[in-house]
């Protein structure tokens, strides 16, 4: 996919047999899915992980997609291009790119209810998404979510831009990446690796480990970014942008360091409850960690996402 800019964005699909390509021709034996789930992956990672979730999301009806964001995964086509989104104003144009897939789904299933579902760094992107075209949805979904980046991102966001300043935005500092996340393993100390605050399955943990698209440290500008962007999307401001009658479903394990235990995630609750959100849903799932997708409940998790996404789904025409 070309974004706005010109910049290759890696998309994937899953589709329910005959359902339509985006950006293909219209055949006349198209099928519409029941609904579309927009996916938007987290921080050092990429859409690929969603494939076990999304092929249940096909399995009852969705079309499904999830584009690499800028810097991370199959859209990174230059070495010195992993771990950057952008020369200027990187943040807006990643969740640029998620309006860029958004447009596409609507043209290519008009009529069709289409659900946002953002994991840790993509649920602060789609709720600033929601912000702006949260009448042309249907429901927002938020795994590994919190409320921003707090007294440590405004020191390390100080750190970084010394470190951009002096040794540029692409520099790669595994110091501010240790500011920023070091501390979420010492919860579940004594570890196995550095990553065990992902989840309780040793085997997810692993493959997270292996993978050569994950866990990277990222650029001084990308950290700037995700702070100003984070920070920007926690305000009040921006959430009472909200649409007051979109649905919005927040998902985490009570253990996620990200969601503070729980706190944070009660923080985001409580702030779209305060700008009248009515359709608020959130379910903490007990031990788990910040991966729920890939914890070793994600089967009772993909039920719940995919049951929440059904019952906001307008009923079916009698056959």
């Amino acid at each position: 996919m070309a974004a706005d800019d010109g910049v290759c964005i890696h998309l994937r699909s899953w589709l329910p047999e005959g359902v339509r390509v985006l950006g293909a021709p219209v055949r006349d034996t198209d099928r519409s899915p029941r609904a579309v789930l927009q996916i938007a992956h987290g921080l050092a990672e990429h859409g690929g992980r969603y494939e076990r979730f999304a092929a249940a999301a096909v399995a009852a009806g969705f079309a499904v997609h999830a584009n690499d964001h800028r810097g991370h995964g199959k859209s990174v086509l230059r070495p010195e291009d992993k771990g950057f989104f952008a020369d200027t104003n990187g943040w807006q144009a990643v969740v640029g790119d998620l309006d860029a897939v958004l447009r596409l789904e609507r043209a290519a299933y008009p009529g069709v209810p289409v659900f946002l579902l953002g994991h840790s760094l993509g649920s602060f992107m789609v709720r600033d998404l929601a912000a702006q075209h949260g009448d042309e949805l249907a429901g927002m979904i938020l795994t590994g979510a919190g409320m921003g980046p707090g007294i440590t991102g405004l020191a390390a966001r100080a750190f970084m831009r010394g470190r951009a300043f002096f040794k540029g935005p692409r520099h790669l500092s595994a110091t501010l990446d240790q500011l920023l996340f070091g501390g979420y393993n010492s919860y579940f100390a004594p570890s196995r690796t550095s990553f065990d605050w992902l989840s309780r399955d040793e085997a997810e943990v692993d493959a997270y480990l292996m993978d050569p698209m994950c866990g990277f440290v990222c650029t001084a500008a990308l950290y700037e970014d995700v702070l100003k962007g984070t920070a920007a999307v926690s305000s009040p401001r921006l959430m009472a942008c909200t649409p007051v009658d979109l649905p919005v479903l927040i998902a985490s394990g009570d253990m996620d360091p990200v969601g503070e235990q729980g706190r944070g995630v009660r923080e985001v609750a409580a702030a779209y409850r305060k700008v009248g959100i009515k359709d608020l849903t959130t379910v903490l799932y007990p031990q788990a960690r910040h991966e729920i997708l890939n914890e070793l409940n994600r089967d009772e998790v993909t039920a719940d996402i995919l049951r929440w996404i059904e019952e906001r789904l307008p009923p079916e025409p009698a056959a």
